[in-house]
């Protein structure tokens, strides 16, 4: 009878160095909720993981497949679509990166109502902390005035993209701004025509956008083959602000559960007053006291 011989493997095929890797962009965690909870008061569990876990895992993968041997490959989201915003050639670059930043700003400015310290009571105004509600009451007259403002302007939007709170850079003066698609807030988005895939010319066209950064560095005595504009140059009539809150109005994020057997396709009132419930303040007037501070991803 023959019996099979136990083989033993080499050392050298027992072990084996692991080859070096590295994650370039990933999807950021959401320390405030738990996945089997979804976002408590707004987001079912199956709501959350389909606008939060799979789309973000989407739009990471994208990112890196079109970024992966090129001078982006290790750059933050938010560096990624400033230094892509004025490249017309660069667009599907610029719309992955600026989602997965705004989108993570989305839902990391939201709290988790049911966790300890967090309780939504019966009037939400009562968790806007003392000094931002002050400042946001100067500029709107009142928090319920700033609230029917991003409801009436997220209603208002034919399409899908994102609703800001805004702060301008140099003063105190706040702001509600919209942006379609992948759009971005941020000056150096200003060069882009926000309501369009591409930017102010099309691929291969002469850019009016170059030729006015070329004109800018010439008139400052730089050498026109240097990099010499910065990422937050402004754009001609633009304003520099930073942005402190964000509501996104795509379909993915609210049909599921207010849709779908709920509100049908109306149902995205609903949804923007139920954010309205659970935002969480502290993390926007956190962004609204530090001059020239940034959301990162």
């Amino acid at each position: 009878m023959l019996r099979p011989r136990l083989r033993i493997p080499r050392a050298s095929r027992l072990w084996r160095p692991a080859t070096q890797s590295r994650s370039i962009h990933h999807v950021p965690p959401l320390s405030q909720f738990k996945p089997e909870e979804g976002v408590p008061e707004l987001l079912s569990r199956g709501g959350y993981d389909f606008a939060w876990t799979q789309y973000m895992q989407f739009v990471i993968e994208r990112l890196n497949a079109l970024t992966a041997g090129t001078e982006f490959e290790e750059q933050a989201p938010l560096s990624i679509l400033k230094a892509t915003a004025r490249e017309p050639s660069q667009a599907p670059i610029f719309n992955y990166a600026s989602m997965a930043h705004n989108n993570h700003m989305f839902f990391q400015n939201l709290a988790n109502v049911k966790a300890v310290g967090q309780e939504n009571p019966e009037n939400p105004e009562d968790r806007i902390p003392s000094r931002l509600k002050i400042e946001l009451t100067k500029q709107f007259s009142s928090i319920e005035t700033l609230r029917r403002e991003v409801l009436a302007t997220a209603m208002g939007m034919f399409g899908p993209g994102f609703v800001w709170l805004v702060k301008n850079a140099q003063t105190t003066n706040f702001r509600i701004l919209t942006t379609y698609l992948a759009g971005t807030p941020y000056t150096a988005g200003h060069w882009r025509r926000q309501g369009v895939d591409m930017n102010t010319e099309g691929i291969g066209q002469p850019s009016t956008v170059n030729g006015w950064l070329e004109r800018t560095k010439t008139g400052a005595g730089a050498d026109i083959g240097s990099r010499f504009v910065s990422q937050n140059q402004t754009g001609p009539g633009g304003i520099d602000v930073i942005p402190l809150l964000c509501l996104n109005t795509w379909e993915h994020v609210w049909l599921r559960d207010y849709g779908i057997g709920a509100g049908g396709v109306g149902g995205k009132r609903q949804f923007v007053e139920d954010w309205w419930k659970v935002i969480d303040w502290h993390k926007v007037e956190d962004l609204a006291n530090l001059e020239r501070r940034t959301f990162k991803t």
